[in-house]
């Protein structure tokens, strides 16, 4: 059986900095490609970083430089790293494999991390 588990989501004033971790569990990690997804109210679920399993490293063009994907295969975890965070990054965090698992034709997601920047 598959869980995500997303945390370090909180408050943060513009400027700041936070690190999201994601607990994998019961997946292949890793030979898995992994993605940090994030949805703000009233919109779609964005993919925002990619990390494939060689390493390779991809973002959204608004958080280029400033967001950082990275993973530990032996602790099974996925990791976002957020810099110079800026209000139009409020929104919920998922980690999930990229693309996002299924299980019986749908989405499975995780229940998220909140992250909410406002000064």
């Amino acid at each position: 059986q598959v869980q995500l588990v997303e945390s370090g989501g909180g408050l943060v004033q513009p400027g700041g900095s936070l690190r999201l971790p994601c607990a994998a569990h019961g997946y292949t990690f890793n030979i898995r490609h992994w993605g940090w997804y994030r949805q703000a109210p009233g919109n779609q679920r964005d993919l925002v970083a990619t990390i494939y399993s060689g390493g390779i490293t991809d973002y959204l063009d608004s958080v280029k430089g400033r967001f950082t994907i990275s993973r530990d295969n032996a602790k099974r975890t996925v990791y976002l790293q957020m810099d110079s965070l800026k209000p139009e990054d409020t929104a919920i965090y998922y980690c999930n494999t990229h693309p996002p698992w299924t299980i019986k034709g749908n989405e499975y997601w995780g229940q998220g991390a909140q992250v909410t920047v406002a000064s």
